[in-house]
C-alpha cells in the first residue's frame, strides 16, 4: 500500500470509529443501563497526536507516538457539551489529561485538538498525573482534583520504582485555561482518591479524603475521609472523619475511595465509590453506592450491600485485569445520571440511570450485614415477603 493510499485507510477507519452510534442494553437489575460499545478507546486518539504527516520525516507513514490506553475520566456538563477529562497513557506510562466532547454523552466522543497543560509546581514537577475529579463548586470555579505522582525521596538506592501520592489542585472557568494551586496538605500520610465537595461546609472548602500509609498499601489508614480547610489557595486538612471504613470479608476490604463529586438529591446525597478486594486473582476493583445527610454529608445514612456495577465480559481484560473504576457523572437536568466509568485500565464505558432510580437504590435495598448468615436470613426475609404479596394479589 502506497503512502497516500495508507493515509486515507487509516483515516477512513478513524472516521468511521467517531461517529459510530452506541445502542442502549436492556437491563436486568433495573437499576441502570449499559452500552454496546465502549464510548473511548486508544484507537480514538486524534491521528495528528500519533502520526507525523511529513513524508520526509515519516516516510512509511508510522505511528511516531503510541498510545496505551483512555481511562478514569472526570465529568461535566458545560455549554450544553458532555466533556470529559479522559486520563490518556502514552505506550511511554506517562498519563495527562485530554478533554473529549459528546453531543448526547454517550457516543460520538471526540478529543480536543490538544491535550491539556498542568501548569507544574516550581521544583517539585509531577511524575505522573491522574484520575481528575471535577467539581463546579459555589465559589463559582471548576475544580480539578488528580492525583500527583512523584518518585518517593526516601527510597533506598537502586529502587526505582517507590512513589510518593498527593492531591494536586487545579482551578478554571471554561477547561481551556488552568490554575495551579498547592497540592493538599494532609496529616495522614499519602492521599489519592480526594475529592472537592461542592459546597462550602462551616465556611470552609470541604474536602472527601482517602488517607493511606503507603503508595499502594493503605495500612492503618484506609476508608473515605472527609476533612475540612480554610481556604482552597493554601488547603490544608488537618482532621479527618472517616465516612465509609474499609471493613474485613467485603467489596472494600483492602481500600476503598470516593469517585465523582457527590449528587445532591431531596433526601441526601449520593456517592459513588470504588471498592477492592484480594482474590486468589489479585486485586478486584468494583463500583458501589451510598447516600449521606443533606446537612452533614460526612453521615452514611443508607448502603445497599455488595457492588453497584463490576466488571464482566470483555471488561475484565486490559491493561490492569478485573477492574472498574469511575471518577466522573453527570446529573442532567431532566434527571438522567450518566455514569462514566472504565474497565481494567484500558477503555472508558457509559451507563445511564435516573436520580430516581439511584434514589431507591440506596433507600431500599439491603445492607450487607456482615456475616453469611445474616446475608441467607436476608434472602429468605425477602422470599416470605414475596410468597405474602403474591397470596395477596391472588385473593384480590
Amino acid at each position: 500500500m502506497n503512502y497516500l493510499k495508507r493515509i486515507e485507510h487509516i483515516e477512513d477507519n478513524y472516521k468511521e470509529l467517531v461517529v459510530e452510534q452506541n445502542k442502549m442494553l436492556f437491563s436486568t437489575n433495573g437499576i441502570y443501563n449499559k452500552y454496546e460499545n465502549p464510548i473511548l478507546t486508544r484507537d480514538h486518539i486524534p491521528l495528528e497526536w500519533r502520526f507525523d504527516y511529513n513524508p520526509e520525516t515519516n516516510p512509511y507513514f508510522m505511528e511516531r507516538i503510541g498510545f496505551n490506553a483512555t481511562f478514569n475520566a472526570g465529568a461535566i456538563k458545560l455549554n450544553g457539551k458532555y466533556l470529559l477529562v479522559v486520563r490518556v497513557e502514552g505506550n511511554d506510562r506517562k498519563s495527562f489529561f485530554s478533554i473529549a466532547e459528546s453531543p448526547n454523552g454517550v457516543d460520538n466522543f471526540k478529543f480536543w485538538d490538544k491535550p491539556i497543560t498542568i501548569p507544574q509546581i516550581v521544583g517539585d514537577f509531577d511524575t505522573n498525573v491522574y484520575d481528575m475529579r471535577l467539581t463546579q463548586h459555589d465559589d463559582g470555579w471548576i475544580y480539578g482534583v488528580f492525583c500527583s505522582e512523584r518518585k518517593d525521596p526516601s527510597s533506598p538506592d537502586g529502587d526505582t520504582s517507590t512513589a510518593v501520592a498527593n492531591a494536586g489542585i487545579v482551578r478554571t472557568k471554561d477547561l481551556l485555561s488552568w490554575e495551579r494551586l498547592p497540592d493538599l496538605i494532609s496529616t495522614t500520610g499519602q492521599q489519592r482518591n480526594v475529592v472537592l465537595f461542592p459546597h462550602l461546609v462551616e465556611g470552609k472548602y470541604a474536602f472527601f479524603t482517602r488517607p493511606q500509609d503507603g503508595f499502594i498499601d493503605t495500612g492503618k489508614g484506609g476508608g473515605i475521609g472527609f476533612g475540612l480547610s480554610d481556604t482552597i489557595e493554601n488547603p490544608e486538612v488537618k482532621e479527618e472523619k472517616i465516612v465509609d471504613a474499609k471493613t474485613y470479608h467485603t467489596i472494600y476490604e483492602v481500600k476503598n475511595g470516593l469517585g465523582p463529586a457527590p449528587i445532591k438529591t431531596s433526601k441526601g446525597w449520593l456517592n459513588l465509590a470504588h471498592g477492592v478486594r484480594n482474590t486468589a486473582a489479585g486485586l478486584r476493583y468494583t463500583l458501589y453506592m451510598f447516600m449521606t445527610d443533606l446537612e452533614k454529608p460526612w453521615i452514611v445514612t443508607h448502603k445497599p450491600g455488595g457492588h453497584l456495577l463490576a466488571p464482566l465480559k470483555e471488561e475484565r481484560l486490559g491493561d490492569v485485569s478485573n477492574v472498574v473504576f469511575s471518577n466522573g457523572w453527570i446529573d442532567d437536568e431532566d434527571g438522567k445520571v450518566y455514569i462514566y466509568y472504565a474497565s481494567s485500565d484500558t477503555r472508558m464505558h457509559v451507563a445511564t440511570s435516573t436520580i430516581d432510580q439511584l434514589v431507591d437504590y440506596c433507600v431500599n435495598s439491603p445492607e450487607d450485614k456482615l456475616y453469611s448468615h445474616l446475608s441467607v436470613e436476608t434472602i429468605i426475609n425477602q422470599v416470605e415477603k414475596n410468597q405474602q404479596h403474591k397470596q395477596i394479589t391472588k385473593v384480590v
